[in-house]
């Protein structure tokens, strides 16, 4: 199947009446960075994505709150004059893979989530610390104590219901040595096992789960496999201790219950549903769309993303597909197959920032894509996110949506 380049995409979608723009966000509409509060939005994006609103909606494991929120960064964009809760200019949808939910006003909820996970959650970024100081000095014996301190201090990311250990810092310090990255990769998914075993010693067995990134996909207990840092791509950076259900293709059907409800007064999955009690498997979500959605109120839907991974299995017999982004645009491509419309999915260049990726100038996709993949790239966006910023801009402007 042909691909489209961007200008034939926007062609496209100029003039569609039920359009849902699905996005995700880091590597996307902005670079990837070592130090996630350095990332940085444009504020022609931010004001697009408020010309667009009814269709667009975000689909991040990054957080909308809290001092490393997206929040933050819309706020910084606009300027202090502005009052993004007054005027809609927030981004509306789903972060933390899913279970934290936000209109265009800065509304915020967490639904289906119980008072003794967020509190387990709030005090896991110490707990992180604590157990990275532990570890590090075996992989990294060359630095002080107050360097370690400041390195798993930079490392943990204290979101409200994501918390994270980001080792990219650790990475740099490591650079070309595939073999001791390999080893904090490790070391990192050893100290994370632990702390879900703790929340299942306080009662909270069955509520988190880790999300690897990016990743090779699903091991056979179901856990997301490290992908091991090579020449040239890093690999695993760094893991997410989430609400089990904080799935991105769950997140998806989520962001399409609320869509047709807009526009059709009426919501097919229910008022209440939320990822926490949407099915978790592919087959699931797709039985539930076939059984509860009309064909003729499905909206044309495009997914962007950035991270897609796939790698020979060691033998050689298969290939190790994944990525955090992977599963919501399969998803999403094979409800365009079920309902006869042709939903997009657009691959944004993400190696342009300073995290080592395999980029989109291989012809081949490799370490993205392989020759049996049944996900299909339907555009492009090599430059990266100032491509795909100067694209959703045009696209704003073309659809012709006053702003808000």
């Amino acid at each position: 199947m042909p691909r489209l380049t961007p200008d034939q995409l926007q062609q496209q979608l100029v003039n569609v009446d039920h359009l849902l723009i699905v996005q995700d966000l880091d590597g996307v509409c902005m670079q990837l960075v070592r130090d996630p509060l350095t990332r940085q939005l444009d504020r022609s994006y931010v004001a697009s994505a408020a010309r667009l609103q009814g269709s667009f909606a975000v689909l991040t494991n990054g957080e909308h709150e809290g001092h490393r929120g997206v929040n933050r960064l819309v706020e910084r964009a606009l300027g202090p004059s502005s009052r993004p809760d007054q005027e809609g200019l927030y981004l509306p949808g789903l972060a933390a893979g899913g279970v934290q939910l936000q209109d265009r006003f800065g509304t915020l909820s967490h639904p289906g989530v119980s008072d003794a996970e967020m509190d387990f959650l709030a005090a896991a970024p110490a707990r992180m610390e604590q157990l990275l100081l532990e570890k590090l000095p075996e992989h990294l014996p060359d630095l002080s104590q107050p360097q370690l301190k400041a390195l798993a201090q930079g490392a943990v990311l204290d979101t409200q219901v994501s918390p994270t250990i980001n080792l990219n810092g650790a990475f740099a310090l490591l650079a070309d040595a595939v073999d001791a990255q390999r080893g904090l990769q490790r070391m990192l998914e050893t100290l994370m096992n632990q702390l879900a075993s703790e929340a299942e010693m306080q009662g909270l067995k069955g509520s988190f789960f880790l999300h690897v990134a990016p990743n090779l996909g699903r091991a056979a207990d179901g856990s997301e496999r490290i992908k091991p840092s090579a020449p040239g791509d890093v690999g695993t950076t760094d893991i997410q201790f989430m609400l089990t259900g904080s799935l991105k293709e769950a997140g998806l059907l989520v962001l399409l219950n609320q869509h047709i409800a807009r526009r059709w007064g009426e919501a097919p999955f229910g008022e209440s549903f939320n990822v926490r009690t949407a099915p978790h498997d592919h087959a699931g979500l797709m039985a539930l769309v076939q059984r509860c959605v009309p064909i003729e109120r499905m909206p044309l839907l495009v997914g962007v993303g950035d991270t897609v991974t796939s790698t020979r299995a060691e033998d050689g017999s298969s290939w190790l597909r994944g990525g955090s982004d992977r599963g919501f645009l399969q998803l999403l491509q094979d409800l365009g197959r079920w309902c006869g419309q042709p939903n997009r999915v657009v691959l944004v260049d993400s190696s342009h920032g300073e995290i080592d990726r395999p980029g989109l100038g291989d012809a081949r996709l490799e370490g993205i894509s392989d020759p049996d993949d049944p996900l299909h790239v339907d555009t492009l966006m090599p430059e990266g996110p100032v491509q795909y910023i100067r694209w959703f801009n045009q696209l704003a402007e073309q659809r012709n949506v006053p702003p808000t």
